[in-house]
């Protein structure tokens, strides 16, 4: 583990020196994650993309990439874009990332079961904003806004999410 890793703990995430509070999914933690167990899978992972809504804050990071009117996450794990980012019109089961609350305005992603994912082990693993402190996720991690709005730009390459 480096300061540069985002570590989860009992009561709090960690990074650069920092203790942030955090919730993860309602299901708790796992070894054995499947698609809607509600569980945060354990292991280390790394932060494979940054999104976020330029119509309600600024460009976190150079490398972070807009969410557009219409980009969905595929959480349909019987069609071949299982897990993957794509767009309206879309005929399978898929969540929008560009949601009414403020929940996806910023998103890391994770890599967990991407870029080829084994189907029913569980969509995608996000870091974004929760709806209040404690609150349970569907199995990704939250934290306030602004523990998440410091972060994100301090992500490197090299950074992983670790869950023990």
């Amino acid at each position: 583990m480096t300061p540069q890793d985002l570590v989860l703990t009992p009561t709090h995430l960690r990074f650069m020196g920092r203790r942030f509070a955090c919730t993860i999914g309602h299901g708790g933690l796992t070894a054995d994650k499947r698609e809607g167990d509600g569980a945060t899978p354990r292991g280390t992972h790394r932060i494979v993309g940054m999104l976020y809504r330029p119509d309600r804050i600024a460009r976190p990071a150079d490398w972070a990439v807009p969410i557009r009117p219409g980009d969905l996450w595929s959480d349909d794990p019987g069609d071949e874009d299982y897990n993957l980012m794509v767009r309206v019109p879309y005929p399978h089961s898929a969540e929008s990332l560009r949601r009414p609350d403020p929940l996806y305005d910023l998103i890391l992603i994770t890599d967990w079961n991407w870029p080829r994912a084994r189907r029913g082990h569980g969509s995608a693993i996000f870091i974004h904003q929760w709806r209040q402190p404690g609150a349970p996720t569907a199995g990704c991690i939250a934290l306030s806004r602004s523990a998440l709005r410091w972060i994100a730009p301090r992500i490197r390459h090299r950074t992983r999410l670790i869950i023990p």
